[in-house]
């Protein structure tokens, strides 16, 4: 048991619904197996499953607890700042491949 550190730039989402549900209300959560700590108050890039830069949020609040099945998770709390124009979203999308996504190739 312990906690994973997320990068400060890097909020991905694995779930589409999670994603739509912050784009369409401007307010959302995600669930990320394990506990993790995100910074409350820090703005990030929100990436979609397919690993494409699609928005700014902020971290409202992230919170980590063992769940009814006995599973260790963190749920982040984030209201989205603005969506990323498209060569914004380009130019991070590739930044975060060659930083985090692509690491391993």
């Amino acid at each position: 048991m312990g906690f994973q550190t997320e990068f400060n730039s890097v909020c991905k989402f694995k779930s589409e619904q999670e994603l739509f549900e912050l784009l369409e209300y401007g307010r959302g959560k995600m669930v990320k197996k394990g506990f993790r700590v995100y910074p409350a108050g820090q703005k990030v890039i929100a990436y979609t499953p397919d690993n494409q830069a699609i928005a700014i949020v902020k971290i409202l609040a992230s919170i980590a607890e063992i769940n009814f099945q006995g599973e260790e998770v963190t749920e982040v709390e984030m209201e989205l700042v603005r969506k990323l124009t498209d060569e914004e979203a380009r130019i991070q999308t590739a930044l975060a491949d060659e930083l985090f996504f692509g690491a391993g190739k």
